[in-house]
């Protein structure tokens, strides 16, 4: 594999997916042909709610096969997580600075149904990168390897894992003052409060 920085493809991906973006720039490549991990990113976001954390989770297919490259994981649609997600963030966020600003933006993937997860997920991160006015060019895996002279974030970017972002810069969250600052949620906490000077924080 060519040299870049190699990310894992997450749904709403959070603040340090985004300033690991930011702090390299080396080619952005999103990894296709791993072999879909559970318990990650890849189908959960974090959103800040006057109750904390709460987790966004989108439902996959979940076939015979043991394993499945992240290229062929299916979305569900036998529940109307879309719809429940969107109401999520809506009542989440609706008071935040910027939120009328940009749903248009975000309602689509509510709206519009996605066979893949892969597809769901790059379409999201193109988007954000626009927002965030990162001129960045988008490809994918050829295969599964190590990254040859890279940056590899596959791993990286997970629950359990401590956050690659070690000293985030605080912003105004509208649950600030019951639950505290709470750092490296979704992209989409930054943007809806910050907008366009969100980049300045990553």
């Amino acid at each position: 594999m060519s040299s870049g920085l190699l990310m894992p493809a997450c749904y709403l991906p959070n603040v340090s997916y985004f300033h690991a973006i930011k702090q390299n720039d080396q080619p952005l490549v999103i990894e296709q042909f791993e072999n879909y991990p559970k318990q990650t990113f890849r189908t959960r976001t974090q959103i800040g709610t006057a109750n904390g954390i709460l987790d966004l989770i989108v439902p996959i297919v979940h076939g015979r096969k043991e394993r499945v490259r992240m290229k062929d994981v299916r979305i569900n649609y036998d529940h109307p997580w879309q719809r429940l997600h969107w109401l999520s963030i809506q009542t989440a966020y609706r008071s935040s600075a910027y939120f009328e600003f940009y749903e248009d933006d975000f309602r689509e993937f509510y709206e519009k149904e996605y066979e893949l997860l892969l597809d769901y997920n790059t379409e999201q991160i193109k988007l954000i990168l626009k927002l965030l006015k990162m001129n960045r060019e988008i490809s994918f895996s050829e295969s599964y390897s190590d990254v040859e002279g890279g940056i590899d974030y596959r791993k990286a970017i997970h629950p359990r894992q401590p956050s690659p972002m070690s000293n985030p810069k605080p912003y105004y969250q509208l649950f600030e003052e019951k639950n505290g600052f709470i750092p490296n949620l979704s992209i989409i906490d930054l943007l809806f409060s910050q907008g366009p000077q969100s980049k300045n924080f990553l």
